[in-house]
């Protein structure tokens, strides 16, 4: 009888939500996975195939989904989750947070993280997209609840607060 070794598992060295820090993963586990094994719980996975979103995360900045993106790709890089956005001290929520509940851009809260984190990619990287352009990249996750029209205010609202700070 054969028995299959177990893969040895790896080092990663990431900065991870503004911390340098060393994940030890299998080879072929996602990124969504070994956070949620971190204990950050705050990157939802849904349809684990890269389409819906949920799990949208800033690898270097840029918005990915995390469940499709090997945790050993994160060596040596940025990952930002929504547990970065808002300081457990702090008096006040991120724009974009802030603006998600101030215009109810959630109803069963499922895709907001996945979403939140889209939106701050968006507006970190183009801070004076036009409303369309906006649009047209949020159009990259699914929501089943709120219609999308309240997602799109609050961005839209989350750029001009950070565009007045």
């Amino acid at each position: 009888m054969s028995t299959t070794p177990t893969p040895t598992p790896l080092a990663v060295q990431c900065r991870l939500n503004g911390e340098d820090t060393t994940l030890h993963v299998p080879p072929n586990q996602t990124l969504a996975d070994a956070l949620r094994e971190a204990s950050l719980t705050g990157t939802h996975l849904g349809c684990e195939h890269g389409v819906c979103g949920a799990c949208t995360l800033l690898l270097d900045g840029e918005p990915v989904r995390s469940c499709i993106v090997l945790a050993a790709q994160a060596d040596g890089h940025e990952v930002r989750t929504i547990e970065s956005l808002a300081e457990p001290d702090a008096e006040r929520l991120h724009p974009v947070q802030e603006a998600f509940s101030e215009h109810h851009a959630l109803q069963c809260g499922f895709c907001t993280p996945g979403f939140v984190m889209l939106a701050v990619g968006i507006l970190e990287r183009e801070p004076t997209a036009g409303p369309e352009r906006i649009r047209h990249l949020l159009s990259a996750n699914l929501c089943r609840c709120t219609g999308y029209k309240p997602i799109l205010a609050a961005v839209l609202s989350a750029q001009r607060a950070m565009i007045a700070r």
